[in-house]
């Protein structure tokens, strides 16, 4: 599930893949923060829901205008970059940097939780839960260091299964559970729940609604990134909300808030699994008071697998934005260059991937979920104000960038394009940072020091470096061969002529991924038209045989390969067929020289024109068959 490759990104995203991806990030929390919110806003949950819907609706607007005007990953820490300066920038990239930590961390601590609910309940009780957790966390930061390729088409399609099962669940339960007279008995005003727990509920609830900055950090491998993103992310905001909207309420009226002998309310909703409640697996909880007749153990068994394995999934993606956010960092010099170093094996930056995978373990050790609750919120509403300042600071600092998509509600007041979005959004998700900030002072303490740390770091580093904190300073890489960086599983080297070209099986040998046979070399043979296609040819079968062997000299065990007989003009698309049947991810072809004003031969052309991936065309200028002055053109797939 871990990507391979930082940079180099190919632009192949569209707007259904973009906002699976986003919903299935997103649509992750839920599974933990119903409870959470539950177990302070007790009756007024939904109510609570619905005003962080609206939030997350302005702040779903701020992050589609700044990633379609700079569609580049790094979320609020590229806006802020843009808007200010490159502390600015660090600055909400280290706030990032503690949301994805505490992302890791809470996703893996509740995947016990919700097998243990099916399973073995000692796995959802301390230390099993724990324990697991912190094994979550282990196996996903090694799979990440190692650079396991990541299942894209896995993920979005759990993504939509997620999205299936949440909206059948909610029709179930608007049937089978929902009841509006229990709702309003729910309630108490002012006392179940009371002022202060409703107003945290809110800043709390908002976790339930992070994510949103995934679409950001994918914005380098969106097709037509400037319509997709703003597209993409108005789909995620209307399936967000027509889940989260209802199954509050559905939620409720399966567990109503009682009153203990105490006096106290509570919803089971809301109480621990110690206490006979399903704050661990609030969605479980849910199924489990609905009656479903003969259905009811398929049903739970079904959740609590599905809800297990998405939140994996949302723990691996919390690693893999570590993995991205601290390259970038380490790129703009803002963290130590040791920290984006990649593997020189795995090429990945294993190091930014371990520490900040203890870092997860050790958040998780406690085994208080409400205490990675309140981290998680702060981080999230951290980054979010600096994208709605960012945003508003745009508007008056590049008045003439085009904008492919501006928010709803602006006003003109002196001559300033003010989004008033952006500018709603901001007071509100700063206030309830102030909020968190005011009735936490344990997350307080662990959220200041996180950040004097990291401001620390950056003053430090920056000065031995002779570098101010405010300027860009991007280190250097080495431009690649092709027009990205490219590694690949499985190339074809087609020849169509008998002249061996130790340019191209270099480049093929240069791109090709390492531990894998992954190099094919096919030879064409063209067969005059006045013999049978299957005609015994020695001299050309032997002169093809001999190029193999040579690409086998060349490129070592890896490589394999074959010769096949073709009609004159007919190389090409059989180039092509065998790619397809290969699934080969890039092809390599010799460019051989040419007299009149074609560059390319027939073959070539045949061969770009109906590619199936990525065509790499590699000539040594004046003597085909060197490896010098390498020239390589490439053509997208």
């Amino acid at each position: 599930m871990a990507e391979r490759r930082l940079h180099g990104l190919q632009r192949v995203l569209g707007v259904n893949a973009l906002s699976a991806t986003a919903y299935g990030n997103v649509g992750s929390s839920i599974y933990y923060a119903l409870g959470l919110v539950a177990s302070l806003a007790l009756g007024l949950t939904p109510i609570v829901f619905l005003v962080s819907g609206f939030i997350f609706i302005l702040t779903a607007a701020t992050y589609a205008e700044a990633t379609a005007m700079y569609p580049e990953a790094g979320g609020s820490s590229s806006f802020a970059r843009r808007a200010f300066n490159e502390f600015a920038s660090f600055f909400a990239a280290w706030g990032s940097l503690l949301t994805y930590t505490a992302t890791i961390a809470t996703s893996a601590f509740f995947v016990a939780h919700y097998l243990g609910g099916v399973f073995w309940d000692d796995l959802a009780r301390a230390p099993g839960d724990v324990l697991f957790g912190i094994g979550v966390i282990v196996v996903l930061s090694l799979v990440n260091v190692r650079g396991v390729k990541e299942s894209s088409g896995v993920n979005v399609a759990l993504a939509v299964i997620d999205f299936c099962t949440q909206i059948l669940l909610v029709a179930l339960g608007v049937f089978l559970v929902l009841s509006p007279e229990t709702l309003v008995e729910n309630v108490d005003l002012g006392v179940a729940p009371s002022w202060g727990d409703f107003f945290l509920a809110i800043p709390l609830c908002m976790l339930a609604y992070t994510g949103i900055e995934t679409i950001s950090n994918m914005a380098e491998e969106a097709k037509d990134e400037r319509k997709t993103i703003p597209a993409a992310i108005k789909r995620v905001v209307v399936a967000v909300l027509a889940v989260y909207s209802i199954l509050p309420f559905v939620a409720l009226s399966a567990l109503p808030v009682q009153q203990g002998a105490d006096g106290e309310h509570f919803t089971l909703l809301g109480e621990s699994g110690e206490d006979g409640g399903f704050a661990d697996n609030p969605i479980l909880g849910v199924v489990s008071n609905m009656d479903l007749g003969f259905l009811q153990t398929p049903a739970e068994l079904y959740v609590g697998v599905l809800a297990a394995t998405i939140l994996i999934v949302a723990t691996n993606a919390g690693v893999i934005g570590v993995s991205r956010l601290v390259y970038s960092m380490g790129i703009h010099r803002q963290v130590p260059d040791r920290l984006r170093r990649l593997h020189p094996r795995y090429g990945t930056p294993w190091l930014g991937i371990l520490i900040f995978g203890a870092l997860a373990c050790l958040m998780v050790v406690p085994g208080e979920a409400v205490f990675l609750g309140n981290i998680y919120a702060f981080g999230a509403m951290l980054s979010f104000t600096v994208a709605h300042v960012a945003l508003i600071r745009l508007r008056g600092k590049v008045k003439d960038v085009e904008r492919p998509y501006r928010g709803p509600g602006n006003v003109t007041i002196r001559g300033y394009d003010v989004p008033l979005f952006a500018v709603v959004g901001g007071l509100v998700t700063f206030a309830a940072l102030t909020v968190l900030a005011v009735r936490n002072p344990v997350v307080t303490i662990v959220a200041a020091a996180w950040l004097a740390t990291g401001i620390v770091v950056y003053v430090v580093y920056r000065r031995r470096q002779g570098l101010d904190l405010t300027s860009t300073r991007k280190i250097a890489i080495p431009q690649p061969v092709v027009d990205h960086e490219a590694e690949y599983d499985s190339i074809l080297v087609a020849f169509d002529t008998p002249t061996y070209s130790q340019a191209a099986m270099g480049t093929a040998i240069r791109l090709a991924a390492r531990r894998r046979r992954g190099i094919h070399v096919l030879v064409a043979i063209v067969v005059p038209q006045s013999s049978p296609i299957g005609a015994s040819l020695p001299e050309q079968e032997m002169a093809a045989q001999e190029l193999v062997e040579r690409a086998r000299l060349q490129g070592g065990r890896r490589v394999t390969g074959h010769w096949v007989k073709v009609r004159a003009g007919q190389a090409g698309s059989m180039f092509v067929a065998e790619a397809r049947a290969m699934r080969a991810q890039a092809i390599v072809m010799a460019l051989t020289p040419r007299g009149g004003g074609t560059l390319f031969s027939r073959t070539v052309e045949t061969v770009l024109s109906e590619r199936p991936c990525r065509v790499i065309v590699a000539s040594s200028p004046g003597s085909a068959g060197l490896d010098e002055d390498l020239l390589t053109a490439a053509a997208k797939g």
